[in-house]
């Protein structure tokens, strides 16, 4: 690993850190934003699997939420709406999943603010949502880079909507500046980043 990872590691471990500290009466919730391909869900699993929490956080996946290819506004503000703003009071959010086979509204999920929440996807570090978060996380990544990750995940779907999906994310950016939102920014075109447990050693 070299010197530049073991610093993002370490940034990434002490802000994780400071946030579950600034919320000791109350579960934290950390927020992940950046564009499609970026490692958004990478981290999140990692920090799931080996993150500095009291207990298991909650994970939810931004992807669940967006109703269709278009619903990327509509996600983001659902996820304020719906979850953020009752965990935050401490009360039990919830989000309804999109059923992208049928293409229509499913279940309704409900988190229980008694664990860590974090959310992982685009929209995620709206003006509307990060005043919400004990940490906020804005993840960059070489364009070319990005879109061969988010096409060999996604596959030929999400090929046909890039375009689309790139002008609404673009719009995002231009009027909520989520990037400046942020806590904590990450270049991981280098993946993977690695969180190592406290005490282990770093070769």
């Amino acid at each position: 690993m070299s010197s530049s990872e073991h610093d993002d590691e370490r940034r990434l471990r002490a802000a994780v850190t400071a946030a579950v500290e600034s919320g000791r009466h109350r579960s934290a919730i950390v927020l992940i934003d950046g564009p499609s391909g970026a490692g958004k869900s990478s981290l999140a699993d990692l920090l799931v699997a080996d993150g500095p929490f009291p207990n298991e956080p909650t994970l939810v996946r931004m992807d669940d939420l967006y109703p269709g290819w278009g619903g990327l506004d509509a996600a983001s503000a659902a996820l304020g709406v719906d979850l953020l703003a009752p965990f935050r009071a401490g009360e039990p959010g919830r989000w309804q999943r999109w059923d992208w086979v049928t293409g229509s509204p499913a279940d309704w999920s409900i988190v229980s603010p008694d664990r860590p929440l974090i959310v992982e996807g685009c929209g995620t570090l709206a003006r509307g949502n990060a005043h919400s978060a004990d940490l906020r996380i804005w993840l960059d990544a070489d364009d070319e880079l990005r879109k061969r990750r988010a096409l060999a995940r996604d596959g030929l779907a999400f090929e046909t909507h890039w375009d689309q999906w790139q002008h609404d994310f673009e719009r995002y950016l231009h009027r909520e500046d989520p990037r400046r939102n942020a806590d904590l920014v990450l270049d991981v075109t280098a993946w993977p980043l690695a969180l190592r447990r406290a005490g282990a050693r770093q070769d």
